[in-house]
């Protein structure tokens, strides 16, 4: 009787704790899955997150930069994409500037822009661009849309990742057909 109170004291003890760390067992469960179907290396993908808090670390930590630059950073496979807006010219060459030097960063396309930082509502409508481009990918048969990072800006989708011809020729197909996208910029990296 005693080993069985022991042992129901166990089990209700791990679920109690299990309950609490739910949704870290479902995040790292996701990123475990997100890191099986990616086509880079689990390195490479740590290396891809490094570099974008190193940067996004840089551009906060700078006294020059402040709310006349806007400017995101996506890293994928050490290739990094700099998209956004700047006041001034100075201040988007400060940016690439201090980004430059992260270790890690194999080139950088620098999208960035000399205007007024977009509004809020221009970036929800880039959030729901990116959603449907996705959502489109997804859609599109012999596409794995987790090998395809999205980003845009201003209506500009960049599409980006390690692919097949192919299949980058297929997600810029599918791209194009989402309303509201006005240009497409492949800078994908071909496996073929």
């Amino acid at each position: 009787m005693r080993t069985r109170y022991i042992f129901l004291t166990t089990i209700l003890g791990a679920i109690t704790l299990a309950q609490g760390c739910a949704p870290i067992i479902i995040a790292g469960g996701a990123t475990a899955a997100a890191v099986a179907t990616d086509r880079r290396t689990v390195g490479a993908l740590v290396d891809d997150n490094a570099i974008e808090l190193k940067a996004r670390k840089a551009l906060n930590s700078d006294p020059e930069i402040g709310d006349d630059v806007h400017v995101n950073i996506t890293s994928m496979n050490g290739i990094v994409l700099l998209t956004g807006e700047t006041t001034t010219g100075e201040l988007r060459d400060r940016a690439l500037a201090l980004i430059r030097d992260i270790p890690g960063i194999r080139s950088i396309n620098n999208n960035v822009v000399i205007a007024e930082p977009t509004a809020f509502a221009n970036r929800t409508h880039d959030s729901w661009i990116t959603s449907m481009v996705k959502a489109r990918l997804i859609g599109t048969e012999n596409i794995r849309s987790n090998h395809i990072k999205v980003v845009t800006e201003s209506s500009v989708v960049y599409l980006m990742g390690l692919v097949k011809q192919k299949e980058g020729e297929m997600a810029a197909t599918a791209t194009q057909q989402v309303a509201g996208v006005t240009k497409i910029v492949k800078l994908f990296e071909y496996l073929d």
